[in-house]
């Protein structure tokens, strides 16, 4: 098997080892960019964004081909979760943009930036090409990543960017066509000027309508709008304002993708042969939902995590459902099986409870109801709990669970405590201990509603952000979709920071 790996490896083109612009070595590179393909992306992003016509050329490595997609995937899936949680456009925006800064800039001159957004693209196309509900959900997401990149654009970026496409539909009136309809015209878009673009006063719509363009269409093209009333019809045609452009734009990015993924799929049973991408693909399109959660961040041990710190209000408020019915089970029973007990010490780990800590608290758990004794527990327990420190074994440091890895695990029998509350409970359980935090009936019902669709870390954030109120919707707070525990009570020790101490508390201080 592997002289058979070998021979396949020997066949493809070789990669060159070569040191990379940062001083690291090792890191397998292509060799530098050829000209025709610097030209090929210059004249792709030349206003900034693109409709992803033609395949990408030249070549990258494996390890560029999957991080690429993971950053891509990372987004589409912030993307999803945010309309999922009812975010209106603004606050979309605010949420994806530095995650945009951070994994996939596209308002830069950076070839390799370029180079990035274009190949994502069309891995994830292979992807999410099998079947027709990944097609939706992928045309979907990008069209709204469309959007929101569209807005982001200055206006002269926005009008370069329109004036590439060459779509035949983007056709402006002349102005003496402009003059004649200027009533109709402008009694359509005044209310659109004064709720969507904030301009209340009559002399600044007018003023604004004076410098607006209109594009005239078939009706059909923009059947949303006609049916909203946000067009102005006459002899089949729908005149469009330019600020209103981009409805027209998303529809044609979605038509054109959807199209070229049934392309797609039509030629994917001529990948079946690659060994090396096959796996990666199935990877990327298992659709699991990446963590941005690093444990490492935050394994450095706390002051005040200790072994009776997290029985504490101060401590407890902050733990997420699945966190407080483990404990809500360790104390019935001072126990917890396998499963509970790794989920809980792992998570515990990762707030910062230290070695020793755990010792103590672990002890105290099982041996205060009478039924387990300190040689029982040293004997039968203690190297199991040392074990996920790192301390016994392999000596391996054990990250905490994420909401994956917890959706991985069987489903809790009778007595058992680990899982995911989203997913194990039944509709009257969780809709009574969501009453209990506080929730109202609508928020419930829009949980049990992502719940139902087996959204489960959707419901986790929803829960979230029901708990903590306007905290958790200030604009310069993290707003990003909960796939982790530790994630959960971080974000909301965060908040709980942030927020100003009261005056009493700062005089006696």
């Amino acid at each position: 098997m592997f002289r058979q790996s070998k021979k396949r490896a020997s066949s493809r083109k070789n990669f060159s080892v070569s040191e990379s612009g940062d001083g690291v070595s090792g890191h397998l590179i292509l060799g530098s960019t050829s000209a025709s393909e610097k030209k090929l992306y210059d004249s792709i992003y030349a206003s900034k964004l693109s409709f992803y016509d033609l395949p990408p050329q030249g070549e990258i490595t494996l390890d560029q081909f999957e991080v690429w997609a993971i950053d891509r995937l990372k987004i589409l899936l912030e993307i999803e979760s945010c309309v999922s949680r009812n975010k209106n456009m603004k606050e979309i925006e605010t949420i994806i943009k530095p995650h945009l800064q951070k994994s996939m800039p596209f308002n830069t001159d950076n070839l390799e930036a370029k180079k990035k957004d274009y190949y994502s693209h069309f891995i994830l196309r292979l992807c999410f090409c099998r079947s027709q509900d990944l097609r939706e959900k992928f045309v979907r997401a990008e069209t709204m990543l469309f959007r929101l990149r569209f807005n982001m654009l200055t206006s002269q970026d926005q009008i370069k960017f329109v004036q590439s496409l060459n779509l035949p539909s983007l056709q402006f009136i002349s102005e003496e066509e402009k003059e004649k309809l200027k009533v109709q015209l402008y009694q359509t878009i005044s209310p659109q000027l004064q709720f969507q673009l904030n301009l209340h006063d009559e002399s600044q719509r007018e003023a604004y309508f004076k410098q607006e363009k209109f594009i005239k269409l078939p009706f059909e093209d923009v059947i949303e709008l006609v049916g909203n009333r946000q067009v102005f019809l006459r002899g089949g045609y729908a005149y469009l304002p330019q600020f209103q452009q981009l409805n027209l734009l998303a529809s044609e990015f979605s038509s054109k993708l959807t199209q070229d993924l049934i392309i797609t799929q039509r030629n994917l049973p001529q990948l079946n042969e690659d060994d090396r991408l096959l796996p990666i693909l199935q990877h990327l399109s298992s659709g699991y939902t990446i963590s941005d959660f690093q444990p490492d961040e935050y394994s450095k041990e706390a002051g005040d995590i200790t072994a009776k710190s997290v029985y504490s209000a101060d401590i407890s408020q902050h733990y997420p459902l699945c966190v407080q019915n483990l404990f809500r089970g360790l104390k019935e029973n001072h126990h917890l099986r396998y499963n509970g007990r790794q989920q809980l010490s792992l998570f515990l780990k990762g707030i910062g409870l230290s070695a020793d800590e755990a010792m103590k608290f672990w002890t105290d758990a099982f041996t205060n109801g009478g039924h387990i004794t300190v040689d029982k527990f040293n004997k039968d327990y203690r190297y199991n709990f040392r074990h996920n420190y790192g301390l016994e074994g392999t000596r391996i440091k054990y990250k905490p669970w994420d909401c994956r890895i917890i959706l991985s695990k069987p489903r809790p029998a009778r007595g058992e405590y680990h899982g995911c509350p989203y997913r194990d409970w039944s509709v009257e359980k969780l809709s009574m201990d969501l009453s209990h935090m506080n929730l109202t009936k609508t928020q419930i019902s829009a949980v049990l509603d992502s719940c139902q669709k087996t959204e489960y870390t959707i419901a986790c954030t929803q829960v979230f952000e029901y708990t903590h109120g306007s905290a958790s919707s200030r604009p310069s707070d993290d707003q990003t979709h909960i796939a982790h525990p530790n994630l959960y009570f971080e974000r909301s020790r965060l908040l709980q920071n942030q927020q100003p101490r009261p005056a009493a508390q700062e005089s006696s201080s």
